[in-house]
């Protein structure tokens, strides 16, 4: 029970196509359960996939026809969990027995059914959704298109002798964010990102030698093959003479910040490692955040849990 075999799958979607990129993924959670992995965890947003276009074609444009069809395929081509999205992808998880961390654009009913939230879903190993984390300030360009979440999904969960928990992307920027998750135990942190080896190889290790955890990024791949679509808008995309639009990065570090995976940059596959608790215990021997090294007395972090809602009905 000390020891947890994870996944690290690095790979692109099957841009705005929600399900293709399901049956992608489903393929590679059953290549890593055949590969004895306990936990399977993918990049953010990656179905059906990251705005790329938005500081590509403009995308701040106001009232803009050509902004406006992008948009309505992406809202069409995102997840409604209450409408049984996930369903198939959590009996896979629970008949293969692993646990999934995955990155979606959601849809939900629960604020009108028509905007955008960048989701971290998490299934256990019984194939039950768990939490689902909307991401609480989506970063700069993102705002186009994206929503601000809430705290809903700011939770651990308990698998094998691990608390594990998770952010997207910038989110783990934010040390209060962290803190709610130091708070309940957390010793293994999944960080999400849409790609690209700047935005963990730094912090990654930071956030392992802070939170005396191990930390897994994992990163999503976007090259520009992969911008194909059926959007005439967005042709410009899938000719870029660039290399890529994110290159991956995925890594995971130890508890002491050395690395376990370094930063893997530009292949898609699977990335898997076996990790042990014990080294969880043995840093907290001298630093524990929200333990025998905090002041609650003098420092303490307020969370609202609660999922936002514009409207209460009272029949």
């Amino acid at each position: 029970m000390s020891h947890l075999k994870v996944a690290l799958a690095q790979i692109a979607p099957v841009w705005l196509n929600r399900e293709a990129t399901l049956k992608k993924i489903e393929q590679y959670v059953i290549e890593a359960a055949k590969n004895s992995s306990d936990l399977i965890a993918f990049g953010e947003s990656l179905v059906p996939g990251y705005p790329f276009w938005l500081d590509q074609t403009d995308g701040a444009k106001f009232n803009c026809d050509k902004q406006k069809k992008i948009h309505s395929e992406y809202s069409k081509q995102a997840v409604q969990i209450e409408r049984g999205d996930l369903n198939q992808l959590c009996k896979t998880a629970k008949s293969n027995r692993i646990a999934i961390y995955l990155g979606i654009i959601e849809r939900p009913k629960d604020r009108s059914g028509h905007s955008l939230y960048c989701s971290l879903v998490y299934i256990d190993q019984q194939g039950v959704i768990q939490s689902v984390h909307r991401k609480l300030m989506p970063t700069y360009e993102e705002r186009l298109s994206w929503s601000p979440g809430d705290g809903h999904g700011l939770v651990t969960h308990p698998l094998k002798s691990f608390t594990v928990g998770g952010l997207n992307c910038w989110e783990n920027w934010m040390p209060l964010a962290r803190a709610s998750l130091y708070a309940q135990g957390e010793d293994l942190h999944i960080a999400v990102w849409p790609g690209n080896e700047r935005n963990t190889v730094d912090l990654t290790p930071v956030m392992a030698k802070e939170g005396r955890s191990y930390v897994i990024s994992v990163c999503g791949l976007m090259r520009p093959q992969d911008a194909i679509s059926e959007l005439p808008e967005l042709e410009s995309l899938a000719t870029n003479n660039i290399d890529f639009y994110a290159n991956g990065g995925s890594c995971l570090a130890a508890p002491d910040g050395s690395w376990v995976i370094p930063p893997q940059k530009g292949t898609e596959g699977i990335y898997y490692a076996e990790i042990d608790h014990a080294k969880v215990r043995e840093e907290r021997q001298n630093f524990d955040p929200a333990g025998h090294y905090s002041r609650p007395d003098v420092t303490k972090l307020e969370v609202n849990r609660q999922r936002q809602t514009t409207t209460v009905f009272k029949d």
